[in-house]
This record gives C-alpha cells, structure tokens and sequence, in this order.
C-alpha cells in the first residue's frame, strides 16, 4: 500500500500549478476539504491535489465557479462506494470509476448537483477517494446516449426511477415464482432465466407500441 502524502500549502499549490492566493480563495469558497491541523500548520494530501486538478479542468470545460462549488458539494456528500456496491450476490454490473470531469463529459455538462444527487438516490452513483463510481457501466453508456440524443439527464433518471419500481416487482415475482418450486438453491442457477424473459418481453413490448406510433 502507497504511503499517503502530505504537503505544506506552497508546495501543494506548486504541484497542482496554481498560485497560493488561488489556492486560498478555493479554501475559502469551500471548493477543497478542509486541510488536517497540526498546531499552527496546515496539512494536505494526495486528496486535495486530486480535487484541484479536477478544478482546473473543470474550469478548462467552461464550467463557472459556482457550478464547480455546487459539484464539489454534490460529491463531498455522495454515499461511499462500500455502500454502493455492498450488494452481495452474483451480477452482471461492471462497476466504473470516473473522476469528475469525466462523468461532466459522459453528460455533456449537465452533471449538476440536482442531477448527481437523484443519481446517488437511485443508487447509481457513490464516491472512493476523489473518484466518483457509477454502479453499472451498461447503464452508465445508456444513460449517456440517451442525453447525447438531446434528451435532458432530469428526464432520463425520472424515467430510471420509474424502470427501478418495475424491476424491483418483477425480481420479487420470479423469485417467489422460484422460491415455490424450486427452492433457494435454485435462484442462482435460474437468474439468466429471469434476465431472458424480460428482454424478449421488452422487446415484444416495444414492437407493439411502435406498431400502435405508426
């Protein structure tokens, strides 16, 4: 395990290639966690070189100040991964870390506080370190596709929301159906089952309300 860093305030803002008085005034406007206190000196590590860097490029984006302080909110306060993925079981979902101007351009800069925290309700999101984690790369490609087609991200995890009351009843369905017959050792061995019934369902769905659209 690496050993954990610690910088004085001038040779951290060297590193991140700001000025100390910029460094303060990100301090100020609560853009960085507060630095740990030994006396009279201020101590920062790996995590706040981290959070500038991710500042700067932010800022190279386009996005304001104000909008970096309300990201930086949003995130300091996002679930911590062990709670995100501390689902247990088998699952298909390969979990993605993304640092934050990764997940702004995966959104096409509507990765706003609003939308991060209706994403971290809906479990999709939670924090390690300075890395944001998306629970599933799958949805993760979907949900960007989807707002890069010029669907808004509020819309999109609105309709998540909806699709996550739907799943949550279908997997209770098919595990009552298998827990009557075939008992508990046979959900493991049946969930492709599950997974197949729904997509052909899906599929069968939309090619009847396509239908009905045309």
């Amino acid at each position: 395990m690496a050993e954990k860093r610690e910088y004085r305030m001038e040779e951290l803002a060297r590193l991140a290639g700001i000025t100390v008085r910029t460094l303060r005034f990100y301090r100020e406007r609560k853009l960085i966690p507060p630095p740990r206190r030994e006396g009279r000196i201020a101590w920062y590590d790996d995590h706040h070189l981290a959070r500038l860097r991710t500042i700067t490029a932010l800022l190279e984006r386009g996005h304001t100040l104000s909008g970096i302080a309300e990201l930086a909110e949003a995130f300091d306060h996002g679930r911590d991964v062990g709670d995100l993925l501390g689902v247990g079981g088998p699952t298909e979902e390969e979990p993605v870390h993304l640092t934050p101007e990764e997940l702004a351009d995966h959104f096409a800069g509507e990765a706003t506080p609003e939308n991060l925290a209706a994403a971290m309700n809906l479990g999709y999101l939670g924090t390690d370190g300075e890395e944001i984690v998306h629970v599933s790369r799958r949805l993760l490609d979907v949900s960007s596709a989807l707002v890069h087609e010029g669907i808004p991200l509020a819309a999109v995890l609105a309709a998540a929301q909806q699709v996550r009351t739907h799943a949550d009843a279908l997997a209770e369905l098919f595990t009552d159906l298998v827990l009557d017959h075939a008992g508990p050792e046979g959900l493991p061995r049946l969930r492709p089952l599950a997974r197949s019934v729904v997509e052909a369902e899906l599929s069968l769905a939309l090619d009847r309300r396509m239908t009905r659209q045309g």
